[in-house]
């Protein structure tokens, strides 16, 4: 039986994913010089090597089912922005949103598991370490959000991958869904309305709201009113609902859905590499190394 501290053991010397290195170990029976070898004969090994790099760059996309019931969107990176604009890369990339769309992966994990519908036979695991191998960058599956609507759902694409914008419509046209999905590509809501706010990010506004007023010089009991007031202001910024129109600034979101009898359920923003940190590389640093 293989043992957790093999796997991990293996994934060290190997870098390979722990269920590349668990079902090696199980066909050599633990044998760890016989796992390196599948391995690196797989081409799993050599493309581990890759996988220390950071990959920040690469594409957002999005899939959506014919019906338009179905839809997900997915981050997918890669080192370079180059081969961000490869077509084999951005097929792999609409190819894993259409996967999460017809086989549900519960997660990442999952989803890297299971049988791949772009090359019958192979895991999507697999699929991704042939592209690492042949693509010769380090890229990696990083999110995904599946929607199931009874409405619509709708999606938008921004700078050539850069932004997608996925939402769940209850009720109403593909074209309100669309000017919503702009909205939220353009204005960055985090929360849908104020109820889905935390309500300890609400307290914590409040805390930092209340200095602020302090700081301008006014007594703590009218502060505490002024705080009430300027409330509103935070959730005009990352409420949906609560935003002002991007296409018509006159009017409120919530005000464009009540005209056009449209309801919101749900929606995701993801932008390329965010939160990832980059490490900056100094070009002419780098040659030097390398000549010395």
């Amino acid at each position: 039986m293989v043992t957790a501290s093999q796997v991990k053991d293996l994934r060290e010397k190997t870098g390979a994913g722990m269920m590349d290195c668990k079902k090696v170990l199980t066909e050599t029976d633990g044998d760890m010089e016989k796992a390196i070898e599948l391995l690196r004969e797989r081409g799993i090994a050599k493309a581990a090597k890759k996988s220390g790099r950071v990959a920040a760059e690469g594409i957002v996309d999005a899939y959506i089912s014919e019906d338009g019931k179905v839809g997900a969107i997915v981050e997918v990176n890669s080192e370079t922005d180059f081969v961000a604009k490869n077509e084999d890369f951005k097929n792999f990339v609409m190819n894993v949103a259409k996967q999460v769309v017809e086989k549900q992966p519960k997660d990442v994990e999952d989803l890297l598991a299971q049988d791949s519908i772009e090359v019958p036979g192979k895991t999507v695991n697999e699929v991704l370490v042939d592209k690492i191998a042949t693509i010769g960058e380090n890229m990696n599956i990083r999110r995904f959000v599946r929607f199931e609507s009874e409405g619509l759902v709708e999606k938008y694409i921004h700078g050539d991958g850069k932004i997608a914008v996925l939402v769940n419509m209850a009720k109403g046209t593909n074209e309100v869904a669309k000017d919503v999905c702009m909205q939220i590509a353009a204005a960055r809501p985090e929360y849908l309305n104020e109820e889905s706010v935390p309500a300890d990010r609400v307290e914590k506004e409040k805390e930092i709201l209340k200095a602020q007023t302090m700081n301008e010089g006014k007594p703590e009991a009218i502060a505490e009113k002024i705080v009430e007031g300027r409330i509103g202001k935070f959730f005009s910024e990352i409420c949906l609902v609560d935003q002002s129109f991007v296409k018509n600034p006159d009017i409120k979101v919530s005000q464009l859905l009540k005209e056009k009898d449209a309801e919101i359920v749900e929606f995701a923003r993801f932008e390329k590499g965010e939160g990832i940190e980059k490490i900056e590389e100094n070009f002419a640093e780098e040659v030097m190394k390398q000549l010395k």
